[in-house]
């Protein structure tokens, strides 16, 4: 099975209105690994990996986000094995701390 990594970067009013754990909520129902985390700068990052369909159908919800959000803008990039792995050990999705 072929297996896709993508890390994201979304922009807009998505900090301090429950982006992070919907995201969380979605990237697990969806069945994906990664992470997700708030930046300084206002945005958030993720990674998610899994199916490349799964991968692409997350990325799309991304530019939606939960009903308090607003997203302006989606940046996706291929991502590799070492940024997956900051994912906390034993958990399949990790909401990590802000960078």
């Amino acid at each position: 099975m072929s297996r896709a990594i993508l890390q994201v970067v979304i922009r807009g009013r998505v900090q301090g209105v429950g982006y992070r754990a919907w995201l969380e909520s979605q990237a697990v129902s969806c069945g994906l690994e990664g992470w997700v985390r708030n930046r300084r700068d206002g945005s958030v990052e993720a990674l998610f990996a899994g199916a490349p369909k799964h991968v692409a159908e997350m990325v799309a919800l991304c530019r939606h986000g939960p009903p308090s959000s607003r997203v302006d803008n989606v940046t996706s990039e291929t991502a590799g094995v070492d940024e997956l792995n900051l994912r906390r050990a034993g958990e399949a999705f990790s909401v990590l701390p802000t960078v």
